[in-house]
């Protein structure tokens, strides 16, 4: 037994017939033998492959321990398994698994890094470094679509989004935001989504100061997205989807003039569009009235504005009235600027409220992947930790592909990986081969056999 015997032995007397001890005294064993999974998906995407050559090493090579692709797997690993600050490290640096995941014998193999050569790591990485890894993760992610679809699909959507990350300290470009009501910053995430399928594949996350426009970067991600979708699947239809934050000229100029992109855009509501739903306003108020329920219209209008837009376009609106018990009714005109040409019910009904299920996507970045532990005094820091981030969710919506037809087929991250990787293993290794000995009362058994066959393993 270790010499600290209060951490690795605790006794339970009295619950049982007989006493119950619990040691920590298994050199051999992880809490994490399901993610081996990762690794899988790692092999079949080429995630970390494609992201390590961005990285630049300036290191004296004579006092090089841990190579930078071994660094970089081990914390996009860590992340996936839930381990998303770097002081976990001392514990993990001797877990088998996670020696296992990084290339190492997991028994006879050198620990890992510790948490200050990660934390050197994390701050040694540049902004050119940073945008070539943003690429590499939207080529993988793309790539791995049109191999999956044989380059076939007919629809591909883009949504971007602005998410909230506050921030408590002396962090770089922090700043307080009226809007959110705390100091932050406002990283944007961005999505693809192919056909009509469910789910939404995270495909770039760039972290912007906290003061930060809405619009900020938006026509520099949207081209560069846009040309790698075209060129990976030349006749699909694109569709632009965005919040109203991006409702500025400069952005849907550039929608405008794309060739052969559909867009639908939130925009805000002012007093000209408002007059111009005036009338079904009324309507809807007389409808709402008589009911007593919520109710709600749709219409369209030409709008142009007086200085900033060259031309007019198509909005359409959705004319509400929301009662609920207890209060007053209130108005709740919406107005979303589109090039497409169907009716205004179907546009907003049955392609831009889909938007609402990047919420849950969202929220699983925040709690699932915890995206907002940018706790680095350094911005580039902080960005790259946003991308480690989005890598290992990247990972885990590989895992829940492989999960399709099984009840955890919408399954959200963080129950993916309490089901699937959060399984205590022992690691016998042999000079032949390494097993992973699992519970065999593992109540998920047959969705994990699924799933790892689907990843590239064989039965045996």
């Amino acid at each position: 037994m270790s010499e600290h015997t209060t951490t690795q032995c605790v006794l339970f007397p009295g619950i049982f017939k007989r006493p119950v001890v619990a040691k920590f005294d298994q050199s051999q064993g992880s809490s994490d033998g399901g993610a081996v999974l990762l690794k899988a998906a790692d092999r079949d995407l080429g995630l970390i492959a494609s992201l390590a050559p961005c990285l630049k090493d300036d290191r004296q090579e004579g006092k090089i321990r841990h190579e930078l692709d071994d660094l970089l797997t081990r914390r996009i690993m860590a992340i996936a398994c839930g381990y998303e600050d770097a002081n976990d490290a001392a514990r993990l640096a001797s877990d088998p698994v996670h020696k296992l995941l990084v290339g190492r014998d997991p028994v006879e193999g050198e620990d890992l890094a510790s948490q200050p050569t990660l934390s050197r790591f994390e701050n040694s990485v540049g902004r050119k470094e940073l945008f070539r890894m943003g690429e590499a993760l939207a080529d993988t992610v793309i790539e791995r679509h049109r191999k999956r679809l044989h380059g076939r699909a007919r629809l591909i959507t883009i949504d971007l989004d602005p998410t909230d990350d506050p921030t408590h300290g002396a962090q770089q470009l922090s700043f307080f935001n009226w809007h959110y009501d705390s100091y932050c910053y406002l990283p944007v995430v961005g999505f693809l989504t192919f056909n009509q399928e469910p789910e939404q594949y995270l495909v770039t996350a760039v972290l912007r100061p906290g003061k930060a426009p809405g619009s900020k970067g938006a026509v520099g991600i949207l081209r560069r997205l846009i040309e790698r979708v075209r060129e990976a699947f030349p006749d699909a239809k694109i569709r632009v989807r965005l919040d109203g934050g991006f409702a500025t000229p400069e952005v849907l100029y550039f929608l405008d003039c794309e060739p052969k992109v559909e867009y639908l855009v939130n925009f805000a509501s002012n007093a000209v569009l408002e007059r111009k739903a005036e009338s079904a306003m009324k309507r809807v108020r007389r409808d709402s009235k008589i009911s007593g329920q919520t109710e709600h219209v749709y219409g369209e209008c030409q709008y142009r504005t007086r200085k900033t837009w060259p031309w007019k376009r198509r909005v359409i609106y959705k004319a509400e009235v929301v009662r609920a018990e207890g209060k007053k009714p209130k108005d709740n005109p919406r107005f979303v600027v589109t090039n497409m040409k169907q009716s205004p019910q179907w546009l907003y009904e049955e392609v831009y409220c889909q938007r609402g299920d990047l919420e849950n996507r969202i929220k699983e970045l925040h709690y699932g992947m915890e995206i907002g532990r940018t706790s680095c005094t350094n911005f580039w820091a902080n960005q790259f930790r946003v991308l480690m981030t989005a890598a290992a969710y990247v990972l885990m919506q590989e895992l829940r592909s492989g999960l399709a037809g099984t009840a955890s087929a919408r399954a959200q991250v963080s129950t993916l990986r309490e089901r699937f990787i959060k399984i205590g293993a022992k690691v016998i290794a042999s000079a032949r081969r390494i097993v992973l000995h699992l519970p065999r009362s593992f109540p998920y058994l047959d969705s994990f056999h699924r799933l790892a066959l689907h990843l590239g393993a064989r039965s045996g």
